[in-house]
């Protein structure tokens, strides 16, 4: 399969897999704003986003393995093809959170260990209380 061919199923695979995951394959913002709450390497910008979703370009490994990750679809499947994968194949995701979840858990990682053991209490804390309403 020659390069320009290579990008562009590509980009067909990361828009099923966006659509699937009930989001839009339109918004190259979007794409990178959620991509980026879930990378921890250097982010994408909104150009890099669209040049995926308009077969310029496809993303790095280490790259694919977030896309794939976080839509729910394996990495060998978005980036070459082959059967499509089940909804919620991707071993890991299980239950999908929303993006100021990600970030939430990203802060909590960044605390400093006391300060993750004081608001994990405070979450399940709040957690019963919750629940005995």
């Amino acid at each position: 399969m020659n390069p320009a061919n290579e990008r562009e199923s590509f980009s067909e695979r990361l828009q099923q897999a966006l659509r699937n995951a009930d989001y839009s394959p339109e918004s190259p913002t979007q794409l990178a704003r959620e991509f980026n709450i879930r990378f921890e390497g250097r982010p994408i910008t909104v150009h890099a986003a669209r040049k995926w979703l308009v077969g310029e370009a496809i993303p790095t490994q280490e790259k694919l393995r977030t896309l794939a990750h976080w839509l729910g679809v394996p990495a060998d499947w978005l980036r070459f093809g082959g059967e499509e994968p089940a909804p919620g194949a991707e071993a890991g995701n299980q239950s999908r959170f929303e993006s100021s979840d990600v970030k939430l858990i990203n802060d909590l990682s960044r605390l400093d260990e006391h300060h993750q053991t004081l608001a994990r209490e405070f979450i399940r804390m709040l957690v019963r209380l919750n629940r005995e309403k």
